[in-house]
């Protein structure tokens, strides 16, 4: 086997011809290559054969995978050819994206780690910038991106947004229910960045979606029924019993505020340093009770729901209301007609409760009362986009935080779009 062949297995280098390997004197290995005969004279960007332009600005680096522990370099000419399409670029060589300053290895190497390694872990073992990351998975996924459709096939999404940085700044997110994949996301938490994917979905593509389950957003709402009025929305039910927790919660915090002033009296009612005792204080500590499941409640949170029960009956009837919700969902396992006779029955006590909050919430009910049965008998929620809001969560920690919406996006969508990077050669 030629030395020039072995050269280049060992820098990742295919279609290319290595001319020498020197040392240079800052001790890195600099390989001067050339392309194939048939690999010349291509547009960057298009890769179509194109007549040549000029011999560019002189040679150019590229960074390789490194050789044990010295750094690589790929240099050669960076000659321009002028493209029908695309004017005057830079040829295309074939171990290199266009644009980039790292061979197609390194790229592939960089993408697979950021999907599976903290920050510093990449940085350290390439030699690298944070934002030289960035920029590889940006360049990795757009390839990846132009070679599939991954929103073709789509019948059953689920829509959600999630929060990326403070400030209020959100993503929309998408994902297919069918194969479980990460298939869209953007910036924005409005009807304009959901109707963006309607958009590049199509309308041909937009008749074929069947069911969409989604919170009660207002936005997510109204796109839904302008770019998609035949698919069934469901209501997502963690976001409904959610909705009745907020209510408890609610009055839990009205009654707290009513006995801490009879407590204090008239002349210390805005004393905040007053310490709290007696039944002041056992009301504000009995909040976890009222918040959790009865099965994974405590003996000692038994009998403080027990004592809420004979103290403040108000606050255990708005506790039995958002258990009674969180029960109907429940019987959507086992009886779906069951479940929406329950729902119809709770809407009815909410109704009639005389808890200011809880008839609000059989107001919201009953206006999303069709997306609610439709999430029951399909048995379809937002459970999935949140497992995959999770996941991106934990991209976004392990990262130490993203400069740009546009770089947490393509790392999630390479890590959780069901096409994950390769090892080179593997």
């Amino acid at each position: 086997m030629r030395n020039a062949r072995v050269w280049a297995g060992l820098l990742g280098l295919q279609k290319t011809v290595v001319e020498r390997v020197e040392l240079d004197e800052q001790g890195v290995i600099v390989a001067a290559v050339r392309p194939a005969r048939g690999q010349r004279r291509r547009c960057g960007i298009c890769r179509r054969r194109c007549p040549g332009y000029d011999q560019g600005t002189g040679r150019r680096r590229w960074r390789a995978l490194d050789l044990g522990t010295t750094r690589a370099y790929v240099e050669a000419d960076a000659p321009r050819v002028s493209c029908p399409q695309h004017g005057v670029v830079v040829a295309a060589v074939p171990w290199a994206r266009h644009g980039a300053g790292h061979t197609l290895g390194f790229d592939q190497t960089v993408a697979w780690l950021a999907t599976v390694c903290a920050k510093t872990a990449v940085t350290g073992l390439l030699r690298i910038a944070w934002r030289t990351v960035g920029a590889v998975v940006a360049r990795v996924w757009a390839d990846t991106q132009a070679q599939i459709d991954l929103l073709d096939g789509l019948k059953r999404i689920g829509i959600d947004e999630i929060s990326y940085r403070k400030g209020h700044k959100y993503l929309t997110v998408v994902v297919d229910h069918d194969t479980g994949r990460l298939v869209w996301a953007a910036p924005g938490a409005d009807k304009a960045a959901l109707a963006a994917f309607f958009t590049q979905l199509g309308p041909e593509r937009c008749a074929r979606i069947t069911h969409i389950s989604a919170d009660a957003a207002g936005w997510i709402r109204e796109a839904v029924t302008e770019h998609c009025p035949q698919a069934i929305r469901c209501a997502d039910p963690f976001h409904i019993v959610a909705w009745a927790t907020e209510a408890l919660d609610e009055q839990r915090r009205t009654i707290w505020n009513q006995t801490r002033g009879a407590a204090r009296g008239t002349t210390r009612a805005n004393n905040r340093n007053h310490r709290l005792r007696g039944e002041v204080k056992t009301l504000k500590h009995a909040r976890w009770a009222l918040w959790k499941n009865p099965d994974d409640l405590t003996e000692h949170q038994h009998e403080q729901l027990a004592w809420i029960a004979k103290t403040h009956p108000t606050l255990h009837r708005a506790w039995a209301l958002k258990e009674g919700l969180r029960t109907v969902f429940a019987l959507a396992h086992h009886d779906p007609d069951q479940a929406i006779d329950a729902l119809d029955r709770w809407i009815s006590w909410a109704r009639r409760c005389r808890l200011p909050q809880f008839v609000k919430l059989a107001r919201s009910i009953t206006r999303d009362r069709d997306p609610i049965i439709a999430a029951i008998t399909n048995r379809l929620s937002n459970a999935l986009i949140e497992s995959t809001n999770t996941k991106i969560r934990l991209i976004i920690r392990r990262a130490f935080g993203f400069h740009t919406p546009h770089a947490i996006i393509a790392l999630a969508m390479l890590t959780l779009g069901g096409h994950r990077p390769e090892l080179p050669d593997r």
